[in-house]
């Protein structure tokens, strides 16, 4: 039932900006924290950001100050702000949830920032 959908990706130039979505739903969204990962063509998929169920917020070092990580507990969304977006930031972006031991992932939205 857990069920994780991403949107929001595209195509942007260098500085650009765009703004993902996740919409959730089968879990207790308000109590469970909230991550974004981005995978590469042959590079590991690595956490981009994370944010609490009380809301508190963690960045990868490569995106802090760029990226924001929010969350709508009454929609049972995660939002990522991505702003002066860059070429090594082009892949795809998972929002992702544990319950429990087992990791829901959705299915996933391309970023590609070229100019």
């Amino acid at each position: 039932q857990v069920q994780l959908v991403e949107s929001g990706g595209g195509l942007v130039q260098p500085g650009g900006s765009l703004r993902l979505s996740c919409a959730t739903s089968g879990f207790t969204f308000s109590t469970n924290d909230m991550n974004w990962f981005r995978q590469a063509p042959g590079k590991e998929r690595e956490l981009v950001a994370t944010i609490t169920s009380s809301r508190g917020r963690i960045y990868a070092d490569s995106v802090k100050g760029r990226f924001t990580i929010s969350r709508d507990n009454a929609k049972n969304t995660v939002y990522l702000q991505m702003n002066s977006l860059k070429p090594e930031d082009t892949a795809v972006y998972y929002c992702n949830t544990k319950l429990r031991r087992d990791n829901y992932w959705g299915q996933g939205t391309q970023v590609t920032v070229s100019s």
